[in-house]
């Protein structure tokens, strides 16, 4: 049985996550979390090196897995709010503080 494809080491590309849906996204992260804690224990009991130098591209794969959800997320919100007449702070232009005054 396959345990997982990901936990080879190999680098994930953010464009492979954005076709997938939020659960596989959530399930992911999940995975990745588990390795990294699974590595960090590695750590503690003088594991290998390449155990150790594993830690960094797991950390930077979760990074990717939730910076992914977070643009999806905001993306759905821009999509939402497109055409009404008041948008949440956060996804209005940011511009100058002197050009939003003027509005």
């Amino acid at each position: 049985a396959v345990v997982s494809t990901q936990s080879t080491g190999a680098k994930i590309k953010a464009r492979e996550l954005r076709g997938k849906s939020k659960d596989e996204l959530l399930k992911q992260l999940n995975d990745f979390k588990q390795e990294l804690s699974t590595l960090r224990v590695a750590k503690v009991t003088g594991g290998a090196a390449s155990k150790l130098s594993k830690i960094c591209l797991v950390r930077k794969s979760i990074a990717r897995v939730l910076t992914v959800i977070n643009q999806t997320q905001k993306e759905n919100l821009r999509k939402l709010f497109k055409g009404k007449k008041h948008k949440p702070k956060d996804l209005r232009p940011k511009k100058t503080r002197a050009l939003r005054r003027m509005f």
